[in-house]
């Protein structure tokens, strides 16, 4: 039998990230572990990962993830992850079916959280995560998560 998964609780996401970020300075590892701490510490949610600015094909690609089978290419502008991308400010979808435009990877998500990752002024990417629950994120989700994102860029400023 094996043991119990540990969820991580809010509180302890922000330290763990910085902790991870602190010996690390490749921007895809990064990626994948923050992708993975984030798919451990929050209940209640189906994908967590990124999807990486191409400014040369004007569209998000995907990149490091947890979760199932995913969109490989968004465009500037459509869905949740490409208005984020083109508006570079978080957006938090209470139910994904009423947003113009929503881009269906996965038909069991309800809700969703995008947060921009801009570094030096640039667009890097785009963090997303996925719930298939109504109204998942909260505030507190969201404060959480942009110091996640702040403590990615600076890795990138640096």
């Amino acid at each position: 039998m094996s043991a119990p998964i540990h969820r991580l609780s809010l509180d302890e996401l922000v330290p763990m990230v910085r902790s991870v970020l602190q010996t690390e300075t490749d921007m895809i590892a990064n990626m994948a572990n923050i992708a993975a701490l984030l798919f451990e510490a929050l209940p209640q949610i189906n994908w967590a990962g990124f999807y990486l600015w191409k400014e040369a094909d004007g569209q998000l690609v995907l990149g490091p993830f947890q979760g199932r089978l995913a969109c490989t290419r968004i465009p500037l502008g459509r869905g949740v992850c490409g208005t984020v991308a083109q508006n570079r400010e978080t957006l938090v979808v209470p139910d994904v079916h009423a947003f113009p435009g929503h881009i269906a990877c996965d038909a069991a998500s309800a809700s969703e959280i995008v947060l921009p990752v801009v570094a030096k002024d640039a667009l890097v990417g785009v963090l997303d995560i996925d719930s298939p629950v109504k109204d998942r994120f909260s505030e507190s989700d969201c404060a959480r998560l942009e110091e996640v994102v702040s403590l990615l860029v600076a890795t990138l400023e640096n």
